[in-house]
This record gives C-alpha cells, structure tokens and sequence, in this order.
C-alpha cells in the first residue's frame, strides 16, 4: 500500500468521523408531536410509523449481551449511555451524565442528570449507574470495553466515581458505545429474565413487540429527558436477503434498508423516490482460524492461506469494486492504525509453504458464514482460491445467532466475520480479538495466547502517551502480520438505501443509525 494514498484516505476517513461517529449519541430535543415544522407544514404531514430493514434478527436485545450490530442497530434506541459522542465534532459530550471531571489518571466522577426516567416510570440515579457499569464488566460478552474499571462508588444520589485499575486513554470513548448502556437496576433485579424479554431503557424508544425473526416494534418515549422522538412507531423488520430488501424499499413497504448489497446501490440512485447513504466505516472482514485444531496450530499454514486470497479481486467481483484491500484487522481510520503492507497474493508460494509445513498434498477443512447472502458469495470466492492451493473447503452457512454461539465455543475450523471498532481506537479491537483473556464470546475467536502480544496490549492500553501508544500500536501490527491468527480481506464502506421523503437520517460509522430525529413525510 503506498505511503501517498494511505495518508490520504487517513484523511478523509478522520473527517468522515468526525462528523459522523455516533453510538445513538448527540440526543437534541426532537421537534414536539403537537409542534409545526419549520416549513410550516403541521405534523400530521408526517408519517407517524418509520420502517426499516436489516439483514439479520438481533442476539439479544440486552444491551449487556447483544453487542452485534443487528442487536445493537435496535438497542440503541431503547438505551442511553453515561456519554457520547458528538456527530458534529466527535468530542465527547454528556448524555446520562449532565457533566464528570478527570480527578487524576484513574479517577473520573460523573455528575448524573436529574429528572431521567426510565420506561416504567422509575428515576434514573447513580445506583442504576453503578449496577450497570458492574453488570457490563461481568458480562463475558462486553467486559472488554469496560474492564478497565476497577470499581464504581455511589458518593451521593446523583454522582458517581469510577476508578480505573490503570490510565486508560479510551476510558470515556468506551463509555459512549452502547454495551455500556444504562439499565434500571430494581426492574433488572426484580427479574432479570422478564427484562431480557421485555428490556427497559430511559432512551427515545421504549420496546413494545419482538416477533422473533420477523420485527420488533418501538414506540416513542413521552418523557424522554431530550422531547419526544420525532416519529411516534419504530418498527425493524428481519429481510435477510439483501435483494428482498432492495424491492421493499422500492415498493415503499419499508423506509430505510440497512446494507445494500453493492450492486444494487446503482439501482436504487437511479430511482428518483430513492437515494443511497454510503461512507467508508471502521469495519475489517476477516477470516479467523482456530488456533486450537490442526493445522491452524502451524504459522505456516496460516501464512500460506492469507498469500491464497486475493483481495483486490475479490473487492472488483464480488463487493462491485466497493471496498480497500486489508492489511490489518482495524480500519485506517481507527486511531493506532499500522500498514504492514497488504500480504502478496502468491499461489505458487502458498503451495511452497504447506509443503514445509508437512502439507503437500493440502488438508480439508470447513469455512462457517452466516445466512447473509453477500457473505456467502464471498466465502464461495474465498473457497474457490483456497482450492487453487490443494485446500478442500467446504462452505457451512449458519444461522446468525448460531453462528455467534457455535464460534464462542470454539466448534469451527474457519469463520468468516466482520468487525467494527466502535470507539475509534485500536484497543476496543486488539483487546478483544487478540488478547488471550478475551478467548471465545468477547472477540478472540482464534483463541490465540501469545504473551508477548498480550503485554503489548496491555501497555498501549494503559499508557496516556499519544505518541508511546502509536509505537505500541506498529510493534503490535507488526507481530500480528507475522502471527497471522486472523487473516484481513478488506475494508467496507457502510451504506443504507431510504426513501427520498426521509428527513433528518444521519449515518453512523458502526451502523448504530440513531432514529431519534428522523422522520418520514407523507
């Protein structure tokens, strides 16, 4: 990757996330129901339900649990965050919590705002903080982005302090991603189980219906703390094929239809009741070997399955040409992105290194994806070049939330996955994919456990130093591209198709679009 072009899109990417990095943040007061618009049109010229379309049905709509971006797409709806980000200046702002001060590099207290509620009606306090920020930690699915606290104290009904077991740069930017989200500790309590079924939040949406593998339906908070949502219904509905949910959205049976498959965005541009969203996002797809089952165990068969892939190709045929070729597991416009260069597409080599591995006649394995279809026909391209070195690789396509669970256990051979890193900075990604702590439901599905790179890890995750964590960051790249546990195939951009009478739509990087100020007209 040349040096020239690679600043360059750092560039551009830096601004795009500046001014569109959000996890449902920057909640301004929404236009009242009973209110005219500026335009002078009444309300009533709007429509008071919002429908969208996603690919997948969500984990789980506990926010301590379903952190994929299906859940979180509609979690992030029902739930706020102690902070968030600013779409506009992508500065840290106040949500749940009205103000905090840095007392010392491991002491932050959080001055939480008064009047929120939450859906059923109870107050927020900073007992509800204190038992969600201890919740998230203990979720072996979203502790890495909060353990770096150490403990949370209640100093006072409304004030919180958080002590960090190290300084932790991230430390506020990981507070502003929805798994960090604050619940009703009484209601969670009382029966936890009921409000996993029934999750209650003191976002714009409270939760009404989820017809599993169909919808979910939301509807507008009357006392959220920002005003009233600007649309009265949300509802999500589960298209997983990408062309089904291009047709609804030229149909008009939904308004907005989250990831377009790439060859169908020139055709939505051209109708004129339709346009696309698109920009770069913070998303690497990769495959991941198990470290754990042979031959994954040997570097040089992984080595020579990365050199097997070739990923421009696969960019220009598969993806329509959308997408950069990755040489890294974090996008370049994460902060701690280091280019080692895109690894040489070489079949003749590949072939050489599973010789001296003691594979000369290659081995069969297995490559998991889930029922998407754009993820499929990559795992099919990807399995087609593999065979090109003597791999026999058989395609096994999994329903998404089995997928999710079969990969924690350590079942598969290969899996295909994409990952975002939320926060912007590369230890939201190399902690959890990487970090031998992490192994299983929190990111690491390689389940490698390398000491030295987890030291690594470790101090860039600790160290202030903008300048010290960045070597870090290139010491642990390096290691990575040589290691070669996960293996980068590219950089996505995001996109969403809508309806041209959609106002107010602001993308999000993570695909956590917020639906707070949009509405459709009539």
């Amino acid at each position: 990757m040349k040096k020239s072009f690679t600043r360059v899109l750092v560039l551009i990417l830096a601004l795009l996330v500046l001014q569109s990095l959000v996890a449902c943040a920057g909640k301004e007061p929404a236009t009242s129901p009973d209110a005219t618009a500026s335009n002078g049109q009444a309300e009533s010229s709007y429509k008071d339900t919002l429908i969208w379309a996603q690919g997948a049905d969500v984990t789980s709509l506990d926010p301590h649990q379903g952190k994929e971006t299906p859940a979180v797409e509609v979690s992030c709806q029902i739930f706020d965050t102690l902070v968030t980000i600013d779409p506009e200046t992508g500065e840290i702002i106040p949500q749940i919590a009205e103000s905090w001060e840095q007392k010392d590099a491991q002491t932050y207290v959080f001055k939480i705002r008064q009047g929120i509620k939450f859906h059923d009606g109870s107050d927020l306090t900073a007992e509800d903080v204190k038992f969600s920020l201890d919740r998230a930690c203990n979720s072996a699915a979203v502790s890495y982005i909060v353990n770096f606290i150490e403990g949370v104290t209640v100093d006072d009904e409304y004030t919180v302090t958080v002590k960090t077991n190290a300084p932790y740069a991230p430390a506020l930017r990981n507070l502003a991603i929805p798994f960090a989200a604050i619940v009703p500790k009484a209601a969670v309590e009382a029966d936890e189980d009921a409000f996993i079924q029934h999750p209650i939040g003191s976002g714009p949406y409270t939760f009404v219906e989820w017809k599993q593998g169909d919808h979910i339906s939301l509807k507008a908070f009357d006392d959220y703390y920002a005003g009233k949502a600007a649309t009265e219904n949300l509802t999500m509905k589960v298209i997983p094929e990408t062309s089904q949910r291009t047709i609804a959205l030229e149909t008009g049976e939904i308004d907005l239809a989250y990831d377009l498959a790439v060859n169908d965005i020139p055709k939505v541009n051209d109708n004129d009741k339709l346009t696309v969203f698109e920009v770069p996002s913070l998303s690497c797809w990769y495959i991941s070997m198990n470290m754990n089952k042979e031959p994954f165990n040997n570097p040089l068969v992984r080595e020579a399955l990365s050199m097997a892939i070739d990923r421009q190709t696969i960019i220009d045929t598969i993806n329509a040409g959308s997408g950069q070729p990755a040489d890294a597991i974090i996008a370049p416009a994460v902060f701690g992105y280091y280019s080692t260069g895109v690894p040489e597409y070489d079949t003749a080599k590949a072939k050489e290194l599973l010789v001296e591995a003691g594979y000369p006649d290659g081995f069969s394995t297995t490559l998991w994806v889930n029922d998407n279809q754009s993820r499929i026909e990559m795992c099919s391209a990807i399995q087609a070049m593999l065979q090109d070195i003597g791999i026999e690789c058989k395609l096994e396509v999994l329903e998404f939330g089995s997928f999710i669970s079969r990969t924690t256990n350590g079942e598969h051979d290969m899996a295909y996955f994409g990952w975002t890193t939320s926060s912007g900075d590369a230890d939201y990604t190399y902690y959890s994919l990487e970090h031998s702590t992490q192994q299983g439901a929190a990111g690491n599905r390689s389940f490698i456990a390398d000491p030295e790179l987890d030291a690594l890890i470790e101090e860039a995750r600790s160290s202030t130093d903008e300048s010290v964590r960045k070597d870090l960051y290139k010491d642990i790249a390096i290691k990575l591209d040589e290691i070669n546990n996960n293996i980068p195939v590219f950089y996505s951009s995001i996109n969403v198709g809508a309806n041209k009478k959609v106002e107010g739509f602001v993308m999000d990087l993570n695909g956590y679009h917020d639906l707070y100020q949009v509405k459709i007209a009539k």
